[in-house]
């Protein structure tokens, strides 16, 4: 007895049951059944409940029902018990005709309080055509040569057969088996064709998929989705998408006649495991090409987007840092976006743009968000505008071009503690307005007076006009050094192509560290900035208007060999494509790398400005 107050009060201590906030009162069913057969219609809630009252069912014919389980289960987590009931009615149903019907909430009362459950959507689909093979009999083992191409197949799926360059589409390959002749335990081996041409993207899948039903050509088949994947078309014109195969592990059913006796004719039945092989078909995708009139403005995106902008601050100090933040969210070739060009004035020191990326592929496409920060700072003090930012895509919906813009911003710098004493004057735009006021006269020295001779006087003589001409020689050389920097730093293309090789080799310096530790993705990404960077300092050509077609009009215009441009654009494509193809064989990175450098070194040489 003592025992058994010591453990209700324990119980009491530590809290058993349910607390209202944590009731779930759930209704649950198959999703397709088909018509004539039943199924079960289950109502749960953890706690003891009562008083349920299930909708009218007009379209379903109870047969049975409703029978109650209870079930307990009790664990202890961080030194609390606790103790949760399960209570179930169950109902057997058999539908009363085809189609799709929704079985409305139920309700239960739980501790004075009605707790309310989900509607149930129930597919009721029509008994297989008739189908009246010829009997099994005979002697002889049933095999997997019994299973007709019509028991066991498999589907490939497109969303869109039609579809514009880098516009994303999914295809899906579902395994159909015929619950009456098949047994699938499991999938083997996946051959699944490779996506040449495309992008890919796969779609998550749930880890505890099972079979479910689905009447396909008048016939009811067990389905299971074995691949998702959306694919962005790289190039116009008809792809196709090659044939696979997939083995499945089936469970057969071997049957023979052994009479041991003439009064014993029983039949020995087994079961064993086997293989089958399930081809997939080719499947073709016209790819239409953009419209032509692409904006200047256009970084190759396709589908739905928006845009926002916005500055960390309107007024800074010099030397201090200054960002603006671009955010691109929308439905389409997110990941393949280039950042959309902000202007910043010839006087801030540029560096390149952090990019984050989150990116969601669900059976409607791709969904995202691509967020780019320009940080840059201002070397001089003065008002300053940062122009609109714009970017276009192509609206699919539409077939237009269309072009968001946000700003732009006006910043007032400040001059900081790092410019030195001399006052600067303010509201000037560049380098060359830049003026500084003249220093203050400085105290005369009394103390420590030396005279000397005439003859030993330093005024007349050789040294004294040194003095004189050596300054002004060197001060005619350092303007005219001055003027040439000023005037080279003004003419912004300049200073890009002189600077494109310094900056491609650092950047392949990091795609040398990317490549020794082996990080593929990230190795082709560096070199794809490389590379364009390269090419748009080159060419003073802004990276977002940077297409392969006006590079290479761009380079013959400067003569440049077609050799020598058939190795850039195959450089270019072998990026893009190993970014998302199966992983690429060390060997094969460090021949891209070595060509690539090559490659560069071969550019410089034949375009020198």
């Amino acid at each position: 007895m003592r025992k058994l107050v010591f453990l209700l009060l324990l119980i009491t201590t530590f809290g058993v049951g349910t607390r209202a906030d944590e009731i779930t009162f759930k209704a649950s069913a198959p999703e397709a059944v088909i018509m004539g057969e039943t199924f079960r219609l289950s109502y749960t809630v953890n706690a003891e409940g009562k008083d349920l009252r299930i909708p009218e069912i007009t379209d379903f014919e109870v047969l049975i029902g409703p029978s109650t389980s209870t079930s307990m289960s009790t664990q202890v987590l961080n030194g609390k018990m606790s103790t949760e009931t399960s209570l179930t009615f169950t109902y057997i149903l058999q539908p009363k005709k085809e189609g799709t019907f929704t079985i409305a909430p139920a309700t239960i009362k739980v501790n004075n309080a009605n707790y309310t459950s989900n509607a149930v959507k129930i597919k009721v689909l029509p008994p297989d055509k008739a189908d009246e093979a010829a009997a099994q009999g005979g002697n002889g083992n049933s095999s997997t040569s019994a299973i007709g191409k019509d028991d066991l197949f498999i589907t490939a799926v497109i969303s869109k057969k039609s579809v514009y360059e880098q516009e994303g589409f999914l295809v899906t390959y579902k395994l159909y088996a015929n619950p009456r002749k098949t047994n699938v335990v499991g999938i083997n081996q996946i051959k699944l064709p490779e996506f040449e041409g495309f992008l890919t993207q796969d779609v998550e899948l749930p880890t505890n998929r099972q079979l479910t039903l689905e009447n396909y050509n008048g016939k009811n088949y067990g389905t299971f989705v074995v691949r998702q994947s959306v694919l962005f078309p790289q190039r116009s014109g008809k792809i196709t998408i090659p044939s696979g195969s997939l083995d499945v592990a089936l469970r057969v059913q071997v049957q023979s006649r052994r009479p041991r006796s003439v009064f014993d004719f029983f039949e020995d039945a087994g079961y064993v495991d086997v293989n089958k092989t399930v081809p997939i078909s080719a499947v073709t995708v016209d790819v239409k090409p953009l419209l032509s009139g692409k904006p200047a403005s256009f970084s190759g995106g396709v589908g739905n987007f928006t845009m926002t902008s916005s500055i960390s601050t309107e007024k800074v100090k010099t030397d201090e840092a200054v960002t603006v933040k671009v955010v691109i969210s929308g439905n389409g070739n997110v990941k393949l976006l280039k950042n959309p060009e902000v202007e910043f004035p010839n006087d801030f020191d540029i560096y390149d743009p952090k990019v984050e990326t989150n990116i969601k592929t669900t059976t409607g496409g791709s969904t995202g968000t691509k967020t780019i920060e320009y940080m840059a700072i201002p070397r001089y003090a003065g008002d300053f505008e940062i122009p609109a930012i714009a970017f276009s895509y192509f609206d699919t919906k539409s077939g237009a071009y269309k072009t968001l813009t946000s700003g732009p911003y006006k910043l007032h710098v400040e001059q900081g503690q790092g410019g030195g004493n001399a006052p600067v004057v303010s509201n000037f735009s560049n380098k060359e307005s830049v003026k500084y006021l003249g220093k203050d006269i400085r105290y005369l020295k009394v103390n420590s007076i030396r005279f000397v001779p005439r003859d030993e006087m330093f005024f007349g003589s050789l040294a004294f006009y040194l003095c004189y001409i050596i300054p002004v020689v060197l001060f005619v050389i350092f303007f005219i050094i001055y003027r040439k920097q000023v005037k080279e730093n003004a003419n912004i293309a300049l200073v890009r192509t002189k600077k494109a090789n310094k900056t491609a080799v650092k950047r392949l310096k990091n795609a040398g560290k990317l490549l020794k530790e082996n990080k593929k993705e990230e190795f082709y990404d560096e070199v794809l900035r490389a590379l364009w960077g390269y090419l748009s300092d080159k060419l003073s050509i802004p990276l977002a208007n940077l297409t392969k077609d006006n590079v290479e009009a761009e380079l013959a215009k400067y003569g440049v060999d077609e050799s020598l441009i058939s190795e850039f654009m195959d450089i270019l494509n072998t990026c893009e494509f190993a970014r998302y193809a199966p992983a690429q064989a060390s060997d094969a990175m460090d021949k891209l790398y070595e060509q690539t450098i090559d490659a560069i070194g071969k550019m410089e040489n034949t375009i020198k400005k």
